[in-house]
């Protein structure tokens, strides 16, 4: 139901965000050579949320539903107004804080204790809003920032969704099963919307639709994160490692070239496999494939012992640093793991001994 929902109703909104300004138009950072209605999550979020509603409501909890929905809207609304007005990215941050405080005080998701190996368990106190709202923060924008062609924040969602709530309702007993199934739910509204932004995209999910799904995404993981140990934190890092990835390298960048964290860029990964020769729909595909790993490599940590969970950590960031510096992603010329290996093995730059 949420995906014929969602397949009904994006041409609707594709109209809506016509007639109301939220356009996208041609620029120097944006890839399309034409204006681009936005506002796509508008679809994803009325489907998601009248399936949640009035067939699925008696399986929740109805006064965590409803305040819910309160946080939702305030992120909707954030993106709905950036969509139309372009927002700065102080004033975003102000809508993103407000939507996670109605999580922390409303909802009451939130993260209260933390266990380490060696360490045993830590009750975090005053620490647990700071450390839930960031939580929140992180991942939203995360999400929003691999939005950068036609159907990859989509897809992207999509993968880690459905990782997730696997790992939610088969190996973590998430509060039941009711978050996984609200996260296949919103699966599919975004499979529903996928086929209109795919490329040639007709609409664009816009800062509405990636900033609801990064908001879901980093909520729904907050389920299992009341309690939170070294695998429930590590799995769904590794499940968006994507975008993850994107963000962290890009602030990097951003701070070793002295630019302002917040300041766009044509560096992030889906241009850099761009200007390594890739078209746009190898590119998605190619991410695709990267998101898949993640999510594999994520579905073997509930099977692992702490020491596997360790090692196995260990090599996903080994791998994924020779990846990065591959494709130049902090920059062509910073590259210290494959100089490292090179110096080691006394390989020069044109790959001999």
């Amino acid at each position: 139901m949420a995906g014929v929902l969602s397949l009904v109703l994006t041409p609707l909104v594709r109209r809506l965000a016509f007639k109301i300004g939220a356009v996208d138009n041609p620029n120097a950072r944006r890839v399309n050579k034409i204006p681009m209605p936005t506002m796509g999550g508008l679809a994803i979020f009325l489907s998601f949320n009248f399936v949640n509603f009035f067939l699925l409501r008696q399986q929740y909890p109805t006064q965590q539903l409803w305040t819910l929905l309160v946080a939702e809207i305030v992120i909707l609304a954030t993106g709905i107004i950036d969509d139309i007005y372009e927002l700065s990215p102080r004033q975003k941050l102000i809508g993103e804080t407000l939507a996670a405080l109605v999580v922390f005080f409303l909802c009451g998701i939130k993260m209260t204790t933390l266990t380490l190996p060696f360490l045993g368990s830590i009750e975090l106190g005053w620490l647990s809003l700071p450390v839930t709202v960031i939580w929140i923060l992180a991942i939203t924008n995360a999400v929003n920032l691999i939005d950068g062609l036609d159907g990859l924040a989509a897809g992207v969602a999509i993968i880690a969704l459905a990782t997730s709530g696997i790992t939610g309702y088969l190996f973590l007993n998430v509060a039941g099963t009711y978050v996984s199934i609200m996260m296949f739910t919103l699966v599919a509204a975004i499979a529903g919307f996928l086929p209109y932004n795919f490329h040639p995209a007709k609409i664009y999910l816009g800062d509405t639709g990636a900033l609801f799904i990064g908001f879901m995404i980093a909520v729904f993981s907050l389920y299992g994160l009341k309690n939170a140990t070294f695998i429930t934190i590590v799995i769904p890092v590794i499940i968006l490692g994507v975008p993850i990835t994107d963000t962290v390298y890009a602030i990097l960048r951003r701070i070793l070239n002295k630019k302002p964290i917040s300041q766009a860029d044509k560096h992030h990964l889906h241009h850099r496999l761009m200007e390594i020769g890739l078209s746009h729909t190898q590119t998605v595909l190619v991410i695709y494939g990267i998101a898949l790993i993640f999510s594999f490599i994520a579905l073997l940590y509930p099977f692992s012992n702490v020491l596997g969970s360790v090692l196995l950590t260990v090599a996903t960031l080994f791998g994924l640093e020779l990846f990065v510096e591959s494709i130049g992603l902090v920059g062509s010329q910073r590259r210290p793991l494959i100089n490292w290996i090179g110096r080691l093995f006394k390989i020069d730059h044109n790959g001999k001994k």
